[in-house]
């Protein structure tokens, strides 16, 4: 069976150099109308850009999870305006949208006995994972040639 970085002209993750660890920022919210606004309202003022978004709810609050291209600037803002921000890291791959792309990057990871805690992906054709040690996959990943 071929892996990711196989094929000539390649896959999302043959572009391995681009994987990379990233900061998630997961802020809880009331789960009322315009609690979200005020969080994306507060990041846009400061220029902040969200690159990829998780929402999730329980019956009074929401955890959203968010890549951003500021993080620490993001950190700050949403401390001062009384949010409850809890950072962790994330491994950030390129990934094609085709059939069996993800699967291959599972199996990838299962073989190396890695799991993948919870996933989600951007508009940008990239997928967040939240692993036990993101280095691990990272470099289980890049050297699966």
């Amino acid at each position: 069976m071929s892996n990711l970085f196989s094929h000539p002209g390649g896959c999302g993750l043959c572009r391995r150099k681009i994987m990379k660890i990233v900061k998630q920022l997961a802020i809880f919210l009331e789960n009322q109308p315009g609690a979200l606004f005020r969080v994306t309202q507060d990041l846009a003022k400061h220029n902040i850009n969200i690159n990829a978004i998780c929402v999730m709810d329980s019956v009074d609050h929401a955890v959203v999870r968010l890549i951003v291209d500021k993080s620490m600037e993001a950190i700050h803002l949403l401390g001062e305006a009384g949010v409850l921000v809890v950072e962790s890291d994330l491994l950030e791959v390129p990934l094609t949208n085709a059939p069996g792309e993800l699967n291959k990057l599972c199996k990838q990871l299962m073989d190396k006995g890695i799991n993948i805690e919870y996933a989600y992906g951007s508009g940008e054709g990239k997928l967040y994972l939240r692993l036990v040690s993101p280095e691990k996959a990272l470099e289980a990943l890049k050297g699966s040639k």
